[in-house]
């Protein structure tokens, strides 16, 4: 697997990758992070595209499988501002990965894409709705530890907060 930067030509294969994940995630529990709002909406996927932000996985006969936002800095998240229930463990820059999917066709797609970019940056940050249990054991596994509860501007639901600082 490999990660490359996400091109015009891929959203195609990203309006593909996550409508499989929406449906993963109704059908293991987690039907309301994405679901009811049908997210990502293609818009913010072009303007991530247009910012350098989107990051796309793919096999090794190149075929896009899996998809992420990343970005790193100094207090870029805006709703990591505020935590609730506990408390981040470091406050120096940090990356973040939003929007992960795949299309289920391999298995560790998830895992690929977030050592990657904790390998570009050594301090990360994530947050995952409070029903998504396969995300919450991947970030276990993964080593994240879970700091406290934030909230998201798109839904009124709990969303947990993990970091991991190397």
């Amino acid at each position: 697997m490999e990660i490359r930067k996400t091109i015009e030509q891929d959203i195609g294969r990203l309006m593909e990758i996550y409508a499989y994940a929406r449906d993963f995630m109704a059908k293991t529990g987690n039907p309301n992070q994405w679901g009811p709002t049908n997210w990502p909406p293609e818009v913010l996927l072009r303007n991530d595209i247009k910012e350098g932000n989107s990051y796309v996985c793919t096999n090794d006969n190149g075929t896009v499988i899996g998809t992420f936002y990343f970005i790193q800095g100094k207090d870029i998240e805006p709703t990591y501002r505020e935590i609730t229930d506990g408390a981040w463990l470091d406050d120096s820059a940090y990356g973040v990965v939003h929007r992960l999917a795949s299309d289920g066709s391999e298995r560790g797609i998830g895992q690929f894409c977030i050592n990657w970019a904790f390998a570009q940056c050594g301090h990360m940050r994530i947050d995952t709705h409070t029903d998504n249990k396969v995300m919450q054991k991947l970030l276990t596994k993964l080593g994240f530890q879970r700091c406290g509860i934030i909230y998201v501007i798109e839904d009124n639901y709990p969303r947990y907060a993990y970091e991991k600082v190397k």
